[in-house]
């Protein structure tokens, strides 16, 4: 055998083997990087992405290998998703706490169920019927197995979700004035919502907390309402105690063993009667089910959507048929009663606790669905579910605590039980799946969760923002006391509003949550938005200290003035067109409505940006052409009179008169479109006014707006563009140009971004205020020559990345007008620029 060091002969040289393998690897390493130095930018991005992704994953498997993607069981992760989640493809779904999502084959097996046999309505005896309600018996045996629920202890009864499991309590449930309701402050809405029915009847209403050590720790005396009938002393009193088993919130986990130290009447001095418990399921049933066995609890909740994704609208009411004897019923519908008589106050319920809690027929198609859902759970084993789904938490909440801005800051402030632990048993029991957070910019400042999630949507990543109906929750992880929460309800802010910032101090948070079919990509593409979008790597006053410093100005021109006479259709280019107390003349002054009235937009229509209108001042008349629609549409400017009223329509908030045309016109535009609409124009009332940046300086009355969204003249800088270009990933099919972004005004020579520091300008002798950055939407994706829209989003999503101000996406400024009633006004192609 040749030692390492044995020479190797090249020609008339000797060299040792060592060094030959030395020399090899350096040329095949110089080669490699000239080689690299010729690929496009983008392609050396996608290979340092690839390297540095498959090294993480390595790290990742080397640490959670044993959790993560049931290696042991019938289907590896990325099967699994290749096979049943193949439309995720592109998608990050991070709502699980939300909505999990369904597989392939619970649709499949569950269509060719139906295909195959007849299901009729259980109410009867015919075959079809007897089906069902076999199947509806066997689903309600696999529903009470899954929780460990004992058949012969509890009962399953189906209802429509959740929510109608827990009002179904609340409406039967026996409360008076000597019993209580205690709830953990850590509560849906659905829960909080019982607190109606027993006020209602007198009883106290007691909120809670649960200490780290597990104790009950009351937060108020207790809500009573006055007016009620008083408790009778010959009464047994019952009183209800309501917790979820994981907070949908933060995801911590509530301690199981207070069910029966609550049942026993511990934690409740002071009070008498019998203790009832209540758990809400509906968060933790997907991956950690409480076992009824060990923490018998009397009502439990769930949403089977919750679980498998699949059917939506059914849920279930687990009850200990114990329980079950103290809940009082008072309406009766079809299904539910063994004899009724219509004309005397006579009725029979039936004996059986699921038949006579449900009222009318039962969703019945839906529930025999449940057993494909069951099928594909048990197939990947609850218990592998909750390890899998654990790793991919874990590594992600420990990620995204250790993110840094630039100058040391942190970045992610998380709320629940994370990194109190390290193992999966020691974790697993105090936090579920879910990673609820809020971002702030090295200034220290907050990201607006709203502002989070459009900037999520530009990246197809889907997750939650808000308070996700737990106000409690909410309250305490935020910091907000009951006056804040008051002050911000009367400021305006309501659920699901886009007041994510009120006073600089967040309203709600941003919620990731994990199923049994996330995975690392997942993380890990949920990581890098996080990264590419939130982190600031470089100081942001350095990078203005930059533009700021004093430079020779260039002169700036004027470059191209266009017209859109009919809103979102596209425009057309003059060398030199008059300007009116509304904006360029004509500019908007038309619109497109659909058949409600409401306005049609290129978000609706992409192909509305092939319609090209155009004024000829000449002939005085609107021109309109369409490429599906074989003649041209002429339409008379100065024919109002024509016209046929109209009404009012809502555009951006605001009502504005208008007035519109025949059949003949609506026709064009109906066959232009392949939609039923009509062709409105403004009304001669105009009541619609810009909103100034700084409203002490508007004009008496405000400025006169025409259908345009928020000001009379939008003004777009070259350079400006140019600068995206350069930022967008190279190897993009084209360079955007201006009329990507709708301006009304082009102006080169000047550097980029100089418009964002101007307060006012001049147009050769015309004055402009300026009324703020434009705020850009996903319109501005779609592709004005073709009407296609841009599956990666840009140029949204590169803007998103450096033009983010206040949770608003900034392009372009928007201009007022300041017209001299005393002469005409033009604006001219060529004409100076002056800002200010």
């Amino acid at each position: 055998m040749r030692r390492w060091f044995a020479p190797v002969e090249i020609g008339f040289f000797y060299l040792p083997g060592r060094l030959l393998a030395l020399i090899l690897w350096i040329h095949a390493a110089v080669r490699h990087f000239l080689e690299r130095l010729s690929w496009p930018p983008r392609l050396r991005q996608q290979r340092d992405a690839e390297i540095s992704g498959n090294s993480r994953r390595q790290s990742f498997l080397k640490e959670f290998g044993g959790y993560y993607g049931y290696a042991d069981g019938p289907v590896p992760i990325d099967r699994l998703r290749g096979t049943e989640f193949a439309r995720l493809k592109g998608t990050i779904y991070l709502d699980h706490a939300g909505a999990t999502l369904y597989s392939s084959s619970q649709l499949q097996e569950a269509l060719a169920d139906y295909s195959g046999q007849v299901y009729g309505n259980p109410h009867s005896q015919s075959d079809s019927s007897i089906r069902s309600s076999h199947t509806i018996e066997s689903a309600r045996q696999q529903v009470l197995e899954y929780f460990h629920a004992p058949a012969s202890e509890y009962a399953c009864v189906f209802t429509s979700g959740a929510t109608a499991a827990l009002k179904l309590v609340g409406e039967t449930f026996p409360w008076s004035s000597g019993g209580h309701f205690c709830y953990t402050l850590a509560n849906h809405n659905s829960v909080l919502g019982i607190r109606e029915y027993a006020l209602e009847k007198g009883a106290t209403a007691i909120p809670v907390s649960i200490s780290n050590q597990g104790e009950v720790v009351l937060e108020s005396a207790g809500l009573k309402r006055k007016n009620v009938s008083l408790h009778d002393d010959d009464e047994e009193t019952y009183n209800l105690f309501a917790m979820p088993t994981e907070c949908n919130f933060s995801g911590a986990k509530f301690p199981m063993e207070l069910v029966e130290r609550i049942k026993d009447g511990q934690h409740m001095n002071g009070t008498r009667g019998r203790w009832m418990v209540l758990l809400d399921a509906a968060k933790s049933a997907g991956t950690s089910p409480p076992d009824l066995s060990r923490y018998p609890a009397d009502f439990v909740v769930v949403s089977f959507y919750k679980i498998f994704g699949y059917p939506t609208g059914l849920g279930a009411l687990i009850v200990r048929r114990e329980a079950g004897k103290v809940l009082n019923q008072k309406y009766f519908g079809g299904g539910t009663v063994a004899v009724s008589i219509a004309d005397i106050d006579y009725v029979n319920r039936r004996e059986s606790l699921e038949q006579r809690m449900e009222d009318g027929t039962i969703s019945f198609l839906s529930i025999r669905a449940l057993r494909y859902g069951f099928m594909m759970l048990n197939r990947m084993g609850i218990s592998s579910i909750a390890r899998h789904t654990w790793a991919l938490t874990h590594y992600t909440a420990r990620s995204l605590r250790n993110l840094k801005h630039g100058n040391g800051a942190p970045v992610c402030f998380m709320f629940g039980n994370h990194g109190v632990f390290q193992t999966f048993a020691e974790e697993f029991r105090i936090q579920g799946p879910v990673i609820t957070f809020n971002l702030k910019r090295a200034d220290g400042s907050w990201v607006g969760h709203r502002e989070v999630e459009k900037v999520a949507s530009l990246c197809r990543i889907h997750l939650r923002t808000g308070c996700f109906c737990n106000p409690g929750a909410c309250a305490k992880y935020l910091e907000l006391s009951n006056k804040d929460m008051q002050a911000n309800f009367e400021a305006g802010h309501v659920c699901w509003d886009d007041q994510d910032l009120i006073s600089g101090r967040p309203t709600g948070a941003v919620r990731i949550s994990f199923g049994y079919m996330s995975t690392f990509q997942d993380c890990q593409a949920f990581l890098k938005f996080v990264r590419k979008y939130f982190v600031e790597t470089t100081y942001t006053q350095e990078a203005k200290k930059l533009r700021s410093k004093d430079t020779i100005p260039a002169a700036v021109r004027l470059k191209s003035i266009i017209v859109y006479p009919i809103k979102s259709c596209a425009g057309f280019s003059v060398e030199a067109w008059p300007i009116v107390e509304s904006g360029l003349l004509y500019d908007r002054e038309w619109m497109i409505c659909d058949t409600e009235n409401a306005p049609v937009t290129q978000k609706k229509a992409h192909n509305m940006c092939l319609i090209t209108p155009s004024i000829d001042l000449a002939s005085g008349k609107l021109v309109v052409r369409a490429p599906n629609v074989d003649h041209t549409l002429e339409i008379p400017l100065e024919d109002r009179l024509q016209h046929e009223e109209h009404g009012e329509v809502i555009l951006c908030g605001q009502r504005a008169k208008s007035m519109s045309y025949g059949a003949e016109i609506s026709e064009w535009f109906t066959k232009a479109l392949g939609l039923r609409c009509n062709l409105v124009r403004k009304g001669v009332e105009n009541t619609r006014v810009c909103r100034w940046r700084n409203p002490e300086h508007s004009p008496e009355g405000g400025d006169k707006l025409s259908f345009a969204n928020e000001g009379q003249f939008l003004l777009l800088s070259e350079a400006s563009v140019e600068d995206l270009n350069a930022r967008i990933a190279t190897g993009a099919k084209h360079r955007l140009e201006t009329t990507q972004f709708r301006p009304n005004l082009v102006v080169s020579g000047g550097p980029a971004y100089e418009e964002d520091e101007w307060q006012s300008l001049s147009i050769g002798d015309a004055e402009f205020p300026v009324l703020g950055g434009c705020n850009r939407c996903q319109m501005i994706t779609i592709d004005q020559r073709t009407g296609a829209k841009n599956p990666s989003m840009e140029p949204l999503a590169t803007l998103a990345s450096y033009r983010r101000t206040k949770g608003k996406i900034l392009f372009g400024v928007l201009l007022g007008a300041a017209i001299s009633d005393k002469r005409d006004q033009f604006l001219a192609v060529g004409s100076r620029v002056i800002g200010r």
